[in-house]
């Protein structure tokens, strides 16, 4: 049995959805975090110590970290598997990194001030922050994904799973973004998968 513990409108389980929607694997979602709690409760602490989502369980196998379900994902389900060259593994392994340590970071003030607190309250000195940390990053996919379909080689990857929840946060940010053509052309391509298309049409929040 296959149970993935999470809210669908987080963008981390939102990774994992989309990952296992490419892999064609049925599974169980189970309501938790934010509104719906759980997450402190002793039992799922035991699952995952650190409260967060999304957590797998598979056949007694507990994973949590959304990029670690991701990698889980590529290794062990053929629609998802891995480059046999290390030089793509690697690549791959690179862009996962970037989003976790970098892309989301630096947009994640914008974000949160923006959607999450109400407008009397928003710090206006820490979206601009931000906006202007993301827009960096922005550029660095933006260059990147010019003249490619893919994040990573000529097939689409895990890779493109995390930026592309990613880059969707981003680009919906309620306000002015320098146009980047090849990151917007790479995310209208991406976003009409099957796979996509459903956690997209979450709210965000």
């Amino acid at each position: 049995m296959r149970r993935l513990w999470g809210r669908a409108n987080s963008v981390n389980v939102q990774k994992a959805l989309w990952g296992l929607d490419e892999a064609g694997l049925a599974y169980e979602r189970v309501e938790a975090g934010g509104a719906h709690g759980v997450v402190h409760d002793p039992a799922y602490r035991r699952l995952n110590p650190n409260g967060l989502v999304p957590t797998l369980e598979e056949d007694g196998f507990v994973l949590w970290e959304s990029n670690a379900i991701l990698r889980y994902l590529a290794g062990t389900c053929a629609p998802l598997r891995w480059p046999e060259d290390a030089r793509g593994r690697a690549g791959i392994d690179q862009w996962l990194d970037w989003q976790a340590t970098s892309f989301t970071p630096a947009m994640r003030d914008a974000f949160w001030q923006l959607y999450r607190a109400p407008e009397p309250e928003r710090d206006r000195a820490a979206i601009d922050a931000s906006l202007a940390k993301g827009e960096v990053h922005a550029a660095i996919l933006d260059a990147h994904l010019a003249g490619r379909d893919f994040v990573v080689g000529s097939t689409f990857s895990i890779a493109d799973i995390a930026l592309g929840c990613a880059a969707h946060r981003w680009l919906n940010l309620p306000v002015p973004l320098i146009e980047r053509p090849a990151l917007r052309l790479w995310y209208a391509r991406i976003a009409a998968r099957p796979g996509a298309a459903r956690v997209m049409a979450e709210p965000i929040t």
